[in-house]
């Protein structure tokens, strides 16, 4: 779809308002996407002022759900859009909903990095490559989801989606790896669960992002395609 369907209205200033808002949901998504590269590197190198930034920005994060939100609700209201404005603006609700889920997990893997480094201190006897690793493919998801969102792309949408499999097994392994440790040494238990925990909240990531290529393909299609599996998708998209 031409990414210019979005200011095709004789409302020059009804055109204003939807760009704005699909700005500040890119802007928005920036931000969310800097949480999680700070919060990853904060507890794979024990960098609490980073940890700290993360924590920090959450409360920004929040601000701007609320003032995207009462932007759409405000044009919903006074312009009674329908079709794609419409499905535009249902799809700009619950991708801003989904980027504030993703700031949520980010605080929460910053915090599990300031309580590692109260138990483990200042040294660190591993460097937790493989969280660095999920943290790169989740990142990468967001990244191309944002993308898709941004040039109405849904064949790129339904690309991202498939790239959820590959964080499922890499979250699957880390869980072996650390139940494994834990039964080898039972003093790892505190340490082991704070990164299955972290572990837990980039899984979870890379579904939110699988949930913003739903709303892209919502938009530009009208199609509801939440809760397929990769494949049901490709068939429905490509049908």
């Amino acid at each position: 779809m031409d990414i210019n369907k979005i200011g095709h209205h004789i409302s020059s200033h009804y055109n204003v308002e939807l760009e704005d808002i699909r700005n500040s949901v890119l802007k928005m998504g920036g931000i969310v996407e800097r949480q999680i590269e700070l919060a990853a590197l904060s507890f794979t190198s024990n960098d609490m002022e980073m940890a700290e930034q993360v924590i920090q920005q959450d409360d920004y994060v929040n601000r701007l759900e609320k003032q995207i939100d009462q932007a759409c609700t405000e044009i919903l209201a006074k312009r009674q859009p329908a079709a794609f404005d419409l499905r535009l603006l249902l799809s700009v609700i619950r991708t801003i909903n989904d980027l504030e889920r993703i700031g949520d997990e980010a605080t929460k893997i910053a915090e599990m990095a300031i309580h590692l480094s109260d138990t483990e201190g200042k040294t660190r006897n591993e460097e937790y490559y493989e969280i660095q690793h999920l943290a790169e493919l989740v990142m990468k998801m967001l990244r191309s989801a944002l993308d898709s969102f941004a040039r109405l792309n849904v064949e790129s949408a339904v690309s991202v989606t498939a790239q959820d499999a590959m964080v499922d097994r890499e979250y699957g392994s880390i869980i072996r790896q650390m139940v494994a440790r834990m039964m080898e040494d039972p003093r790892n238990v505190r340490r082991t669960l704070d990164v299955l925990w972290t572990a837990r909240a980039l899984e979870r990531i890379g579904d939110h992002a699988c949930n913003i290529c739903e709303h892209v393909i919502y938009m530009v299609k009208g199609e509801d395609v939440r809760h397929m599996s990769h494949e049901e998708l490709e068939r429905k998209i490509q049908g």
